[in-house]
């Protein structure tokens, strides 16, 4: 049932002056320095001066131009193939030095030995989308079957996306909806380490993780306008042990979306915004079955965004979402700082209601403090015909970003509080989730 921020579960609250007083404290912390100057990263850097070796592998040696005007896409084919048939133990390592224009390009495993793609210069897209025309429209770089592979160098990837996004039926309701290239995909791949370069204006999502297992992704820079649609920025799709920290995200949708059937994800110290936040979902769209588990969302600035700590599922999913937790998270000028939607519709027709659901349970929003753009700073929308459970808050305190009140909304939610919680929470109560907490803090703490 619906209720406001008034229930059996609330806890006492800051008086006004404290409010006011934290209010301006974490209004004067996140203008002057925000969150982006703690995450370093690294510098321009450039590879050319540095003495080859029989480990070395250079594009310019296969046929490329590196001027990003002429097509080099062959080169990188040609490279790719070679460097990856080289059986050696120590790494082979690509060298992107220049401007390249490559065209959709599969890069494919298994490699017979440990690879490096160092990319200290830039690799553009194609401008126009009829470069894709009679080729798969979701892929432009397109890693598959690969272990052990390495992409860092400090350059950038540009994903040349203003034509896919002025198509867009989201830009312009009447062009029909059509799939958009990712910028980075990887798919069924093992033990990767993706750092330090800049990923922009990718067509559609910029960084994809499908199927995949023991991944480490950080220092990354990942940007495009807030107009933008669709952007995602980092994209983990039925994966496992992805660990993403230390990187800076901000585009047109979700910062990092997490779905499919993924489970020991652990994302920290990540600047987010503009964007959408910080999104468990969508789960369960098409009445598909998902499981989504242990979770990790620890240390975040998230800056004017639509959402902050978000979980949306569709009606008529099933499967689960649970172990998820949200901590140590600033919010400033943030849409729906936290919120849990089981009723998310992402569709020009609207969806008609469904009884079955995604079930969601044992999310716990902890050490949570900021401003809020809206007055429901907390909304807890639950299927009524599977009502979520074992929420908790804890130490939460999101006051209005414009001096007026904030309140939380509640449906078919039971949970918990403890701590000073601001606005007061509206749970039905829930007695046995603190009990339950304690095996999950064992086991998002083991990730």
């Amino acid at each position: 049932m619906a209720s406001s921020s008034s229930s059996p579960c609330s806890v006492s609250t800051y008086t006004a002056i404290c409010l006011i007083h934290l209010s301006f404290i974490i209004s004067n912390f996140t203008h002057v320095r925000g969150i982006d100057y703690l995450i370093r990263l690294p510098s321009s850097g450039d590879s050319r001066n540095t003495p080859r070796s029989n480990s070395d592998f250079y594009v310019e040696d296969y046929g490329a131009k590196g001027d990003g005007s002429h097509d080099d896409t062959k080169a990188f084919k040609n490279v790719w193939k070679v460097a990856c048939s080289f059986s050696s133990q120590s790494r082979k390592v690509i060298h992107v030095r220049n401007t390249y224009l490559v065209r959709p390009i599969n890069f494919g495993g298994p490699c017979r030995s440990k690879l490096i793609l160092r990319i200290s210069g830039t690799i553009v897209a194609p401008e126009s989308p009829d470069a894709w025309d009679g080729l798969d429209p979701h892929k432009w770089l397109y890693f598959h079957n690969v272990n052990h592979l390495t992409i860092n160098g400090r350059g950038t990837i540009n994903g040349m996306g203003w034509e896919w996004w002025a198509q867009s039926c989201k830009i312009n309701k009447t062009n029909p909806c059509r799939h958009a290239p990712t910028a980075l995909t990887f798919h069924k791949c093992k033990n990767l380490n993706v750092r330090n370069f800049w990923i922009v204006n990718s067509q559609q999502m910029h960084l994809a993780f499908t199927n995949s297992v023991r991944i480490a992704a950080s220092h990354l820079k990942v940007t495009a306008p807030a107009s933008s649609p669709n952007t995602d920025g980092i994209h983990i799709s039925s994966s496992s042990r992805v660990h993403v920290k230390n990187s800076i995200i901000k585009t047109g949708d979700d910062c990092i979306s997490i779905v499919g059937n993924s489970s020991r994800i652990q994302i920290k110290n990540i600047s987010c915004g503009p964007g959408h936040g910080v999104s468990i979902g969508s789960l369960g769209k098409s009445n598909s079955l998902v499981k989504v588990h242990d979770v990790s969302v620890n240390g975040a600035f998230l800056s004017n965004t639509n959402n902050g700590a978000r979980i949306k599922t569709w009606q008529g999913g099933t499967g689960f979402a649970a172990n998820i937790e949200f901590r140590n998270l600033w919010m400033e000028n943030v849409s729906n700082p936290i919120i849990i939607d089981q009723y998310y519709c992402d569709s020009p027709i609207p969806c008609q209601n469904q009884s079955l659901a995604v079930k969601v349970s044992n999310i716990s929003f902890t050490n949570i403090r900021g401003t809020s753009a809206t007055e429901e700073a907390m909304i807890f929308a639950c299927s009524d015909a599977s009502p979520c459970e074992g929420l908790y808050l804890e130490d939460i305190i999101l006051v209005s970003s414009r001096g007026t009140s904030t309140r939380s909304f509640c449906w078919e939610a039971e949970g918990s509080a403890s701590g000073s919680v601001y606005p007061p929470p509206c749970f039905s109560c829930d007695e046995t989730f603190i009990k339950q907490r304690f095996s999950l803090n064992s086991v998002l703490h083991s990730i």
